[in-house]
């Protein structure tokens, strides 16, 4: 079946897309936390690889469930492939600005991302966009330079890599929504997380070191949440619209926040604060058009 960015089948089942998101989510922020922590002491590329490989664990379990490696088999190769290679700069982009920023501020910026899904899914996946949600995401855009700080002295190059992890996660998302038609969601994740595995292999050479026991079981754990995180994101994509599930991403910065205080003491600055409340106040309205949208007539729908 080749990859084509044709029109999408209409949602199957879009309370439980969103459900799985919020859940996502959850464990993803707290996946965020422990990643964090073990930067501060090893190379962004060895745990970015040894947690890829933890994450199999659990997807070989998933694997088992849905009746082996028949639950392995690729119908579309170059969608597989790119949705990898977006995954793989994702992963290296947001865990390299985890380790520069504080936990909340990294996860703010990444929040531009279902903004640009939001932009994408109109052209790539055929989904309506009308002016109002292309108003809704002009004004999120807004907040991320509120959080950017351009123009100030205080302006971190170091924000700008989370922002560009914000992008290549936009486009992972829209190739997961097109190839879910033809792929397994435990196939997706799996070469997916082999493909950041092999990638953060090949930084071996520059100066990986030796875990503790208290670090492996850390990272073990991380890969644990992440492949489960990641797994309930394909279901959400295959389950929903792109622009009606990615708002509720925006439930990362409650935890964020939490877990961020209560590790690191840290309370982000009014600029990440109202930046995150233009971003996130954007994503809710457009989740709100798109709901209206599917609760009136075709012919009033086209004016959103």
């Amino acid at each position: 079946m080749p990859f084509s960015m044709s029109k999408a089948p209409p949602s199957l089942a879009p309370n439980r897309g969103v459900a799985c998101i919020i859940c996502g989510s959850a464990l993803l922020t707290l996946n965020d936390t422990v990643m964090k922590g073990l930067t501060a002491d090893y190379p962004v590329g060895e745990v970015l690889s040894l947690r890829a490989f933890a994450i199999l664990i659990p997807v070989f379990v998933l694997v088992w469930r849905a009746g082996g490696s028949k639950a392995l088999r690729v119908y579309n190769v170059r969608g597989q492939t790119l949705r990898a290679v977006f995954v793989v700069g994702t992963a290296a982009l947001f865990l390299t600005g985890l380790s520069l920023l504080p936990l909340a501020d990294a996860v703010a910026l990444t929040f531009a991302g279902p903004l640009f899904t939001v932009a994408l899914a109109g052209l790539f996946l055929g989904e309506q966009v009308g002016w109002r949600r292309w108003l809704a995401v002009s004004v999120g855009f807004a907040g991320v330079v509120i959080m950017l700080q351009l123009g100030a002295d205080t302006l971190r190059l170091a924000a700008f890599i989370p922002l560009c992890a914000a992008i290549f996660g936009a486009l992972r998302d829209i190739v997961t929504r097109r190839i879910s038609t033809s792929e397994s969601s435990v196939a997706v994740l799996f070469y997916s997380s082999f493909a950041v595995a092999l990638a953060g292999l090949l930084t071996l050479p520059f100066g990986w070191q030796w875990l503790t026991a208290t670090d492996l079981m850390l990272v073990i754990f991380a890969g644990i949440l992440q492949g489960s995180a990641h797994y309930l994101y394909i279901e959400a994509y295959r389950l929903a619209q792109a622009g009606l599930v990615s708002p509720y991403k925006y439930s990362q910065l409650i935890w964020a926040l939490i877990l961020g205080y209560f590790f690191w003491d840290y309370i982000p600055n009014i600029w990440i604060l109202m930046g995150s409340v233009l971003v996130v106040g954007s994503g809710l309205y457009s989740l709100h058009r798109d709901t209206r949208r599917n609760a009136i007539q075709p012919s009033v729908a086209k004016e959103d």
